[in-house]
């Protein structure tokens, strides 16, 4: 593409962005009075782990909590880590977020408390892969940085009508995101893309009539458009069966509860005592006791959907589990449980009233 026309795309996306593009809570909108560089690189962070997850809707919601109980990345990185956890719920792996509190910590400890300002040193840090690196260089310090995120590879994969099926497709995109990102107001350049994808070059039926570089568009002019981006087959999802044990022990209320290993899905987050979901759903009980099954609790992880039996059961004061231990219930939270395992306690806790 000649450098005239790289100019003229340039030109009309970012007008198009000053005027039509989203307000989000972590973002300093040219409509605000602010050109570019203006944004908290703690803010474009959180967003960016938030964002790989989730919907923007869910991310703004959350984003908004986070930044009232820790509005800074010191208040962040000296946060307990199990309420880090327990906040995360609902937006994505929770390995997200134990690198998030490594980041922080990371940011204090080696970088004074400031983000560093290059793609290399930021990629550095736990957590922060090519793109969010990309991003935060980009967004919060305005360096000539392409980021390349699902939103911008649809753009581009139509505006340069390129053919291939992903993932052979991204080298040939991400060399062009590099051509077209400008020396300045790259972070708005980048935003300008992600906005264009999000409300206007949708997945279905894009929007061409909306389209500030609809006439530079290949794909458009081919008539293709409603075919790219290309994507190779999808792997089928797993499904897996599994076992929940849900116990309070009768004298005084008590939960049982366990700490999942750290590695794996839900590493480290407490829940019920289960089965490792590893196509082995078969488990025995934690400890003795007349366990009864109330039913199956479903639930859909990104790449598994799991269907767990919950086995309930009321435990005789002496009762020794193998696993786990009891969580008095003035100490026992359910809204700190991951979604699975509150959704589990949900069903278990009015069966248990009943016994």
């Amino acid at each position: 593409m000649k450098i005239a026309e790289r100019q003229e795309i340039f030109k009309k996306l970012l007008h198009w962005y000053d005027h039509h593009g989203r307000d989000l809570p972590w973002r300093w909108h040219p409509r605000q009075g602010v050109i570019s560089c203006q944004v908290d690189p703690y803010s474009v962070w959180l967003s960016e782990v938030m964002l790989q997850q989730t919907t923007v809707a869910m991310a703004s919601e959350r984003f908004i909590e986070f930044r009232r109980r820790w509005p800074t990345i010191e208040h962040l990185a000296h946060a307990a880590d199990e309420e880090v956890m327990a906040a995360w719920a609902g937006l994505g792996y929770y390995a997200r977020a134990r690198n998030l509190l490594k980041c922080a910590r990371e940011v204090i400890e080696k970088f004074s408390g400031e983000f560093p300002q290059d793609v290399e040193d930021l990629i550095t840090l736990p957590g922060i892969g090519p793109y969010t690196a990309a991003a935060i260089s980009s967004i919060a310090f305005d360096r000539p940085t392409a980021a390349v995120d699902g939103n911008i590879e649809r753009v581009l994969s139509r505006l340069f009508a390129v053919s291939e099926p992903f993932p052979k497709a991204k080298s040939v995109i991400n060399r062009h995101a590099k051509e077209l990102c400008p020396h300045k107001r790259a972070g708005d350049w980048n935003q300008a893309l992600m906005d264009l994808g999000a409300m206007v070059c949708k997945p279905r039926n894009p929007k061409c009539s909306e389209c500030p570089i609809v006439q530079e568009c290949q794909s458009y002019q081919r008539g293709i458009q409603q075919s790219l981006p290309k994507k190779s087959k999808r792997r089928q999802r797993l499904s897996q069966q599994g076992i929940l044990y849900v116990g309070r022990r009768r004298s005084d209320k008590a939960w049982l509860l366990e700490q999942r290993p750290r590695h794996g899905l839900l590493g480290g987050m407490w829940g019920w005592p289960g089965s490792d979901w590893d196509g082995n759903s078969t488990l025995p009980p934690p400890c003795e006791g007349d366990w009864r099954s109330v039913g199956e609790v479903s639930h859909s992880l990104t790449h598994l959907d799991l269907q767990l039996s919950v086995q309930i059961a009321l435990l005789a004061p002496s009762a020794t589990p193998t696993r786990g231990f009891f969580v008095p219930t003035e100490q026992f939270c359910p809204s700190r449980l991951p979604t699975l395992m509150r959704k589990t306690h949900k069903m278990a806790d009015k069966a248990i009233a009943k016994l």
